[in-house]
């Protein structure tokens, strides 16, 4: 094979390799490529200095680490908005044309996998990211080059996020679980855990046996001009990438639940798992106008499928004690297969609902399971009861630390503070990804240190030294170093995290950042009667966060000195016309929507997605549309970005 026809049977086994991985339509018989495959192999292992960088030769990996690095997405990975049934979409329908006018929508089905983002420039891909946090994740660059499914190069010269999820073909999941039985192997679950898996292998060649799949199904970072979001995916296809098996452009509900109706019907002829359908507004210029939530945009969702039930048996109930002590029973169960899933136990919530469903040790249950939602108990069989029923009696002492408990009625607490099972669960929420994320800090460790009596509460973890921790099993150098150095990273968080990581009960992400704004570092003194006059604060977040500085004051004053919080900076207001008036943007501007929302914010404007009577200036750019003539028709006062900007 001499160099010139090496180039030209390169192109023929990379044409056939996308015939099979991408189209999934073969073009050339297995013998064929195997043939043509191994040939170009040996002129490759003669010719070292020939190989060329596309070669599909080059994607059976081989590279192997200790483990992976950290790396961040230009722009954040979002979740999505989980709805389950027509009311739920109806009430999210609603409330995207509450807010924007003309909205259509972009439906596709949701494969269940591993989401990744793939980050191109000048043509090559040059980094492939897991979606992590949704700001850091891990690269899996080198794995990721050999899925057949990702083009190493693309006909596209700017920097571009393709955004996607990873997946098995239900067919090629059971061949891994048959191989990995007969090695003697623990079998994976379910696809989605055997596509995560196989994309974090550290050896890359063990990923390049898996026949991974990338389906995109959005961007993040780009400079793509359409203004629709399925025209910009259009323009991804069109580069090499998978199409989805269908979508859809929906205009009204009726539109959106028949695509549904389709998809879910066609679940079983599909080869790669579903759990349900995407909905996106599909106007990029309203996407930016609905925004987002601290959690996930307004402007898309996921309309999951119904959840799989099945029958089984209670036979026996035990209690767990959580971070903040609040007791919830579990239910012990026949183990049950729910959508590849085997499912031992499912929660029982607290003994009010166990009075409500009349649950008893011993009953027949139908039990649900939907995405990844905790297995719970909805409904008693009664018809099947024998008398062999039991009673599930409350609990009086801690299951761990067999103190008495404090009975609420619908709650029941452990109001230990050494309790060991409080402990650990609050060490594993403060050291979690959305509180201080310590990297290394996992449950087994958190359980071993513990175990170890080297922690007895989170400020212990700032005392860990390095002799410590090579004292313990499974601790080498490099591990425990990393270790250290990420503890001793999460000091300066920004006192929202921080509050949040401490684990009050009702007190999430949203309600800590709205404590931190508002009362900064003087939140520690803070009495319920202030926190009710937050936006979303009612009695029971008020109480809960009182009771908990009253109980763990001292404790948190010393966990702040040891950790040196960052308080959130307020945004200074400044003086105009635009001072507590609502604002409308529209067009195209110079500057990007966001940066334009926040200049109109910080001169004290209320932005809003939508023109109303109560609207007071609508901001136009170039291409002003439907907004500007509503505004026009309402006698709403609009001003060009040029007049704005003079203006303030």
């Amino acid at each position: 094979m001499i160099k010139d026809n090496y180039k030209k049977q390169i192109e023929i086994l990379k044409k056939w390799a996308y015939a099979y991985y991408v189209n999934d339509n073969p073009i050339a018989t297995d013998e064929e490529y195997d043939t043509l495959y191994r040939a170009i192999e040996a002129y490759e292992k003669q010719n070292p200095l020939h190989v060329d960088k596309n070669s599909p030769t080059l994607r059976v990996g081989g590279v192997i680490r200790d483990s992976f690095s950290k790396a961040t997405h230009i722009a954040q990975m979002w979740s999505m908005e989980d709805i389950f049934d027509i009311h739920g979409l109806q009430t999210w329908f609603d409330r995207i044309h509450k807010n924007v006018d003309g909205a259509k929508f972009f439906c596709e089905p949701k494969f269940d996998g591993a989401s990744l983002n793939l980050i191109y420039e000048d043509g090559k891909l040059i980094q492939a990211i897991t979606r992590g946090d949704g700001k850091i994740g891990e690269d899996v660059t080198t794995n990721v080059k050999t899925i057949h499914s990702v083009p190493i190069e693309i006909d596209y010269k700017e920097k571009i996020e393709i955004r996607g999820e990873v997946v098995i073909k239900t067919a090629d999941f059971e061949i891994i679980n048959n191989q990995r039985l007969e090695a003697g192997e623990t079998l994976f679950a379910n696809p989605r855990n055997a596509a995560a898996g196989s994309l974090r292998q550290l050896d890359s060649s063990i990923t390049a046996k898996r026949r991974l799949v990338f389906q995109p199904w959005g961007v993040g970072f780009n400079l793509l001009e359409q203004p629709l979001l399925s025209q910009k995916m259009d323009f991804v296809y069109s580069l090499g990438f998978l199409k989805p098996p269908m979508r859809e452009n929906c205009s009204t509900i009726e539109n959106i639940e028949a695509f549904y109706t389709k998809v879910l019907t066609s679940r079983s002829n599909i080869p790669m798992m579903m759990d349900g359908m995407v909905i996106k507004v599909d106007n990029i210029e309203l996407q930016e106008d609905l925004g987002y939530t601290v959690k996930y945009p307004k402007w898309m969702c996921a309309y999951k499928f119904p959840a799989v039930e099945k029958i089984t048996r209670i036979n026996a109930v035990t209690f767990q004690v959580g971070r903040t002590g609040v007791i919830t029973p579990v239910a012990e169960v026949e183990p049950v297969d729910i959508d590849g899933v085997t499912v031992e136990r499912a929660t029982l919530h607290n003994f009010d609902e166990i009075q409500r469903k009349d649950i008893k040790i011993n009953d027949y249950v139908i039990i649900i399971r939907s995405g990844d939602v905790i297995p719970k108990i909805i409904k008693v069989i009664e018809e099947r009861r024998d008398g062999s029923e039991k009673e599930i009696i409350r609990v009086r002492e801690c299951p761990t630390c067999k103190s008495e408990l404090l009975d609420e009625g619908a709650l029941i607490k452990c109001q230990n503070l050494a309790c060991d099972d409080r402990v650990v669960n609050s060490i594993i929420h403060y050291a979690s990804k959305k509180a201080l994320y310590i990297d290394g800090l996992g449950d087994k460790i958190v359980e071993q240190l513990h175990r170890e009596k080297l922690i007895h509460s989170v400020k212990d973890l700032y005392d860990l030294d390095l002799d410590t921790l090579l004292g313990l099993d499974g601790f080498k150098e490099k591990k425990a170093q990393k270790l250290l150095a990420s503890i001793e990273s999460s000091k300066g968080v920004n006192l929202d995290r921080f509050i949040y990581a401490l684990g009050i009960e009702h007190i999430g992400e949203v309600a800590a950042k709205a404590i931190a704004l508002n009362f900064g570092f003087e939140w520690i003194n803070v009495q319920a009667e202030d926190l009710v006059k937050i936006d979303g604060f009612g009695s029971e977040m008020s109480a809960s966060l009182e009771e908990f500085l009253h109980v763990n004051k001292e404790k948190i004053i010393a966990l702040t000195q040891t950790v040196k919080p960052v308080e959130l900076e307020q945004l200074e207001v400044i003086e105009s016309i635009f001072n507590g008036k609502t604002v409308v943007v529209t067009g195209t501007m110079s500057q990007s929507r966001t940066e334009i929302k926040a200049l109109l914010e910080r001169y004290g404007a209320k932005v809003v997605g939508s023109v109303s009577k109560k609207t007071d200036f609508v901001i136009f750019g170039e291409d002003a549309g439907s907004k500007y003539d509503k505004a026009q028709s309402l006698g709403v006062r609009t001003l060009s970005e040029e007049e704005m900007k003079e203006i303030i």
